[in-house]
């Protein structure tokens, strides 16, 4: 007996619905038994620094919560670009993730020559903290807050040291020159540490410090003036922000975040936003996230989107009016 075209047409959604049911129950599965083997994060910084010390505690909290080893993958390079795209042509199964500074997506692509564009390539998952920036200025300066400062540097020269050209420190005091009104001479390092040696050593007038500058404050070694960020820090509460002394938009927050291969099963980035804000919420990863000078604030997915986005307008716009390069 012939079939008629009615029945071949209802057998061919029938098989097709059938594969599709196929392809549902299969990634439900696979959401549900993840992780069933290790978890790999690769960071794209060397062993020793802040991003690579927070990782190390996430990955610690996530071992001990999802019953696998999760283990850290450190491929220092081109600003965490190097490991951003070894995570981008991973499988999309949840077993390779990123941790990284948020300037992977939101600042590389404005100064780094790469066929990588993070917003694209790879998937948000959550944010796992931040560490704030603090305006330091030598021991012999006499300016007792902003205010004074800024009058001392449009009276004469001044000169400010960063990180490196692109840098978190380096776009946060370019953000305080935009917000002052002044021209302070930028003088780049190999580092946070560099620079706030030269400051400490009087060579240079100020920096934004990434926190580590903490024992040289409270000794009396630099001055803190102000705090660059919306909030004051809980580190220094008594210490106003730059908006707090008269000038607005001068706040840059260093955060950092876990990115996922695109295409990974939502359920799984569900749970890793669950079991992240429940490693953040622990008062010893809190301690041990102090002693970075950093803040173990949680973002969940669409949270770290929306900063994600605003982060790489702001910071987009400065590089393109500040010609910002790291040639």
């Amino acid at each position: 007996m012939t079939s008629t075209p009615r029945f071949q047409l209802r057998r061919t959604l029938a098989v097709a619905g059938l594969s599709l049911l196929g392809i549902c129950a299969s990634g439900i599965s696979h959401a549900q038994s993840w992780p069933s083997k290790p978890v790999r994060i690769v960071v794209g910084f060397a062993p020793g620094g802040t991003t690579d010390a927070m990782a190390r505690m996430v990955a610690q909290s996530l071992t001990e919560s999802l019953g696998q080893s999760v283990v850290i993958d450190n491929k220092p390079g081109a600003s965490g670009n190097i490991a951003a795209a070894e995570v981008a042509r991973a499988a999309p199964d949840g077993y390779t993730l990123f941790i990284s500074p948020t300037s992977v997506e939101t600042v590389n692509p404005h100064l780094i020559k790469s066929n990588l564009l993070p917003s694209r390539d790879l998937t948000p998952v959550t944010g796992i903290g931040k560490s704030q920036m603090y305006l330091v200025t030598k021991p012999q300066s006499t300016a007792k807050d902003v205010q004074e400062l800024v009058a001392q540097a449009k009276a004469g020269k001044m000169a400010y040291a960063s990180a490196g050209a692109g840098t978190p420190p380096h776009l946060a005091c370019e953000l305080f020159k935009q917000a002052t009104g002044t021209n302070i001479l930028h003088v780049p390092y190999k580092g946070a540490a560099p620079a706030l040696q030269d400051v400490l050593a009087g060579q240079a007038d100020m920096v934004c410090d990434p926190g580590i500058a903490f024992p040289h404050i409270r000794t009396g070694k630099v001055k803190l003036l102000a705090v660059v960020s919306e909030k004051r820090s809980p580190f220094f509460p008594d210490v106003p922000t730059v908006a707090e002394q008269g000038f607005k938009g001068a706040n840059l927050d260093i955060w950092f975040g876990m990115w996922a291969p695109n295409g990974t099963p939502a359920e799984v980035i569900a749970r890793l936003n669950r079991e992240v804000a429940k490693a953040l919420a622990s008062p010893t990863l809190k301690a041990r996230y102090a002693d970075l000078g950093g803040e173990n604030v949680s973002l969940d997915t669409a949270e770290f989107k929306a900063l994600l986005a605003n982060e790489g307008k702001v910071l987009g716009a400065l590089i393109r009016e500040q010609k910002i390069s790291v040639d």
